[in-house]
């Protein structure tokens, strides 16, 4: 009877491990009395084993399973980080993250537009699939109505919160979140009401945190470690976001003679955000729970103050941001970089292959063993063989504040592709009714053709030199949509 009780101590040994009560030991305690008993087969008992052994295994894989981070930026543009070589901005946190993740230079979102783009990470669809096109169905006009029928058919799309929380992770939301409360979203636990009349539209009472500190996210880290339970933590603050007014503090660092005013507050804005990052990074060494947590960062969009595009005479017809920017297909509109870290199971490094927004949720359902719809095309980026079979990347951009409900491609205003070296823009011109416009509305060239390594910013069009280039290219974004 010996291996019996070798392993019924094994067993325990796993149940503590993984946090099981007097009850789960009375049960074991139980079984033991009930196997002693001489009557017993000794193929009954090794099958009862086997159930309680398997069982024992199970309830360490829940315990073990690792918690989720995702990390996301509002408005920043690719360049804006120390990590990625920028002379003045300091993210000294995000350096750091980017030291031990698997760093891709080369991130693309679905839409250079918050909601849409927010929308795509969860579901790991484009927007014309999941339908949520743009910010607003008819820009201010009865916004709470309109939106209805748009929230509820994304809702009937699997995202990745849904499948931690319904697999018995505990789910933080804060920040943006434009898809109703946290509640609605699928998370346990969050910030967001979505209340319209107090205010409810893309995050409410989420758009505090970072700005007004981290306790809420603290707090929640605080109540899962102790309920020993797996976590997801969504953190998506409103920053660098508008209104740009950063701490005196970190606003005189960039306050310089020659350096536009909105220049200096979006680079301390970016600090600011990085300095928030740095409060949650920390916290979970302090909690110990570094060596199981996957830390994901992206940013929704990008984002250039509109003095850095004075040159431009388009500029005119927009004041709230550089042309070319957010709400634009272009570079300082659509990428960003993307990490992933989870130290013993992801080697950090610098990566030159293509990442992109709808590749969190594969990559998330690996990490933690929940399933991903199978029809995602995202890849999970863990996956070196996934990586490299990848050869192109595609995106979509509509109308900001005005979508047709059902028909995404109504507001149609451009789809890319970047392959390789070679980016095509094509042009659409979707209904665009609201002052938003003016975002695309000087672009009349029905398609552009760029080499992102001689030409990362997009300044030479070369679509009438390389027609052969174009073809293909558009024939690659017909093909997929």
């Amino acid at each position: 009877m010996a291996w019996i009780t070798h392993g019924l101590a094994w067993m325990r040994m796993i149940s503590d491990m993984s946090a099981q009560e007097y009850a789960d030991r009375y049960l074991v305690e139980t079984v033991a009395r009930f196997l002693r008993r001489k009557s017993i087969s000794k193929d009954f008992m090794k099958t009862i084993i086997t159930l309680l052994l398997g069982l024992g295994v199970s309830l360490f894989a829940e315990a073990t399973k690792p918690n989720i981070v995702v990390i996301i930026s509002d408005d920043q543009a690719w360049t804006d980080y120390g990590f990625m070589g920028h002379p003045t901005i300091k993210t000294p946190h995000l350096d750091k993250l980017a030291r031990r993740s698997l760093l891709f230079e080369r991130g693309y979102v679905a839409a250079p537009l918050c909601r849409p783009s927010l929308a795509s990470m969860a579901t790991g669809l484009y927007p014309f699939q999941h339908g949520v096109a743009g910010n607003d169905v008819d820009g201010r006009n009865n916004r709470a109505a309109l939106d209805m029928p748009v929230r509820e058919a994304f809702h009937k799309h699997p995202s990745f919160i849904k499948a931690l929380t319904s697999n018995g992770y505990l789910a933080h939301q804060s920040g943006k979140w434009w898809e109703g409360s946290w509640k609605d979203g699928g998370f346990t636990h969050g910030m967001t009401h979505g209340i319209p009349k107090r205010g409810g539209r893309h995050g409410d009472a989420g758009l505090k945190i970072g700005r007004a500190g981290m306790k809420p996210v603290t707090d929640f880290i605080d109540l899962a470690v102790a309920e020993k339970k797996p976590f997801l933590i969504w953190y998506a603050p409103f920053l660098p976001h508008t209104p740009h007014n950063p701490p005196r503090r970190l606003l005189d660092n960039y306050t310089s003679d020659g350096r536009a005013r909105d220049i200096a507050r979006y680079y301390a804005m970016c600090e600011w955000f990085d300095e928030t990052c740095g409060v949650l990074i920390d916290y979970l060494d302090k909690k110990e729970i570094t060596d199981n947590t996957m830390v994901l960062y992206i940013c929704d969009n990008g984002w250039a103050a509109a003095s850095t595009n004075v040159g431009d005479p388009n500029q005119k017809l927009w004041r709230g941001y550089a042309q070319r920017s957010k709400g634009s297909p272009y570079e300082k509109g659509v990428r960003t970089p993307v990490m992933v870290s989870w130290p013993g199971h992801v080697k950090p490094g610098r990566v030159g292959e293509f990442a992109h927004a709808i590749d969190l949720f594969p990559t998330i359902a690996a990490g933690t063993g929940v399933d991903a719809p199978a029809e995602l095309a995202g890849i999970n980026l863990m996956d070196a063989d996934a990586r490299k079979g990848r050869k192109k990347v595609f995106g979509v951009t509509h109308s900001i504040h005005n979508m047709t409900v059902g028909d995404p491609d109504d507001t149609q205003q451009y789809l890319w592709c970047v392959e390789r070296d070679w980016k095509l823009i094509v042009r659409y011109n979707g209904k665009d009714t609201t002052q938003y416009r003016n975002v695309h509305i000087w672009d009349k060239a029905p398609v552009r053709l760029f080499n992102l390594k001689d030409d990362p910013h997009e300044k030479n069009d070369l679509a009438g030199r390389h027609p052969e280039t174009v073809e293909r290219l558009k024939k690659e974004i017909e093909a997929w949509h």
